[in-house]
């Protein structure tokens, strides 16, 4: 059953990127993609190899997304989460909303 859960996190991930490589271009989305440790992605988006905690990953793969465009990331990812009608989807968007509203506290502390 793991190996199952994985594989939904895998096409998670693809869909994920997939969908960025439309809105940001492949170049950049790859680049992100593969700052992400224990993730290795091929050039079409396919996630060939996979290393540690699932969760985790997929946090920090939005993470390096929510960095570029935070609430561009947050529309394009809803959707597409709710097909994953796991708890894991509702930490996610949970932890983009978080990382969105630190983002913009910052940029707000650095006008003053």
């Amino acid at each position: 059953m793991g190996s199952d859960k994985n594989t939904d996190y895998k096409n998670l991930i693809a869909e994920v990127i997939k969908k960025q490589m439309i809105i940001l271009g492949p170049n950049i989305t790859l680049v992100k993609a593969r700052n992400v440790k224990g993730l290795k992605i091929d050039d079409n988006g396919v996630v060939t190899e996979m290393s540690g905690p699932p969760q985790e990953l997929i946090q920090e793969l939005i993470s390096q997304f929510v960095q570029l465009s935070g609430l561009i990331v947050q529309k394009t990812l809803e959707p597409l989460l709710a097909n994953y009608p796991k708890p894991d989807s509702q930490a996610i968007l949970k932890n983009i909303n978080n990382q969105i509203k630190n983002k913009q506290g910052e940029s707000q502390d650095g006008n003053r």
